[in-house]
C-alpha cells in the first residue's frame, strides 16, 4: 500500500526541496498536504489520514510542539530543522529522525528507511499493542499526581480531583476542596491514563469525575448541561453526538 505524507514547513523553498527529494527517493509516496503554520497543521492532522509527517520545528506562528499540544497524533515524524537544540524534545514525540538543514538526499533516504522498518510491524501486532494498553489502563489507572508548589512537592490522589481542564495552553486539576493546580499533562494524555469508570471527557478541554456531577439537565439542540458540586467557571455541556455515551457511562453500562 502506498504511503501518504504531510509536509509542515513555513519556507516555500524548503518545502519545494523536500517535495523534490521525496519524488526522487519515494515516487510511490503520495503528498496529501502542506502546512506553514501551527493552525494549518492542526487542521490537516485532524482531517487527513497519513502515514508520515515531515515537520520543521519553527513555523510561521510558533513552534511545531504547539501542534501536538492541541491534537493527539501517533503518526511517525521526521523532523527537519536548522536548530539542533530541540532534539531531545522532538524525540519525546513519535520521532523517526531529526535532520539538520541543509538536508541531503542521503539524510532523507536513511530516515525513510528507518520509517519503513518500523512500518513492517503488522497491523495485528499494533492492534494487540493497543488492546494491551487499554487493558493496562483498566486494571492499573493513574492513582495520584505530583504537584509542585514553589520549592515543595506533594501529591494529590486522583479520587480527590473533581475535574481537569485546559485553558490558555495550561492543564489544571480542580479538587473537591476547590483548590487548583497546574500539571504537566495534556487532556489527551489524561484521557489515556485515567480510570474510564470514574472519569469522562465531556469536551475537548475538560474531563470530569462522576462523583463531581451534581445534576444533568436537557439543553439546547439535544445537548445536556452539567452542574458540578464544586466551584466551576466552565459552561460544561455534552454535545448531542456524545449524549448516549455519556448516559451509558453515568449508568455504568459495559
Amino acid at each position: 500500500m502506498n504511503k501518504k505524507y504531510l509536509i509542515i514547513e513555513d519556507e516555500r523553498l524548503a518545502y519545494e526541496e523536500l517535495k523534490r527529494m521525496m519524488k526522487v527517493l519515494r515516487p510511490e509516496y503520495e503528498l496529501l498536504g502542506w502546512a506553514v503554520s501551527v493552525e494549518q497543521a492542526v487542521h490537516l492532522i485532524k482531517n487527513i489520514a497519513v502515514n508520515l509527517m515531515l515537520v520543521d520545528i519553527r513555523l510561521a506562528d510558533g513552534d511545531c510542539f504547539e501542534i501536538f499540544e492541541q491534537v493527539h497524533s501517533e503518526v511517525p515524524i521526521i523532523f527537519t530543522t536548522a536548530y539542533d537544540e530541540y532534539a531531545l524534545k522532538a524525540f519525546k514525540l513519535h520521532s523517526i529522525d531529526y535532520l539538520l538543514k541543509p538536508i541531503t538526499d542521503t539524510d532523507l533516504d536513511a530516515a525513510l528507511h528507518k520509517f519503513e522498518k518500523m512500518s513492517c510491524i503488522s497491523p495485528a501486532n499494533r492492534q494487540f499493542s493497543d488492546l494491551r494498553k487499554e487493558f493496562e489502563r483498566l486494571i492499573n489507572p493513574k492513582n495520584r499526581f505530583l504537584i509542585k508548589q514553589g520549592e515543595y512537592y506533594h501529591h494529590i490522589n486522583t479520587s480527590e480531583i473533581a475535574f481537569f481542564y485546559s485553558e490558555e495552553k495550561y492543564t489544571f486539576i480542580h479538587t473537591f476542596s476547590n483548590k487548583q493546580y497546574i500539571i504537566d499533562y495534556t487532556i489527551d494524555r489524561l484521557q489515556s491514563i485515567l480510570d474510564p469508570k470514574l472519569f469522562f471527557r465531556v469536551s475537548r478541554g475538560c474531563i470530569v469525575n462522576v462523583n463531581s456531577i451534581k445534576s444533568v439537565s436537557k439543553y439546547f439542540v439535544g445537548r445536556l448541561k452539567l452542574q458540578l458540586s464544586t466551584e466551576c467557571h466552565l459552561n460544561i455541556t455534552i454535545p448531542r453526538n456524545r449524549v448516549k455515551d455519556f448516559l451509558d457511562w453515568m449508568d455504568d453500562i459495559k
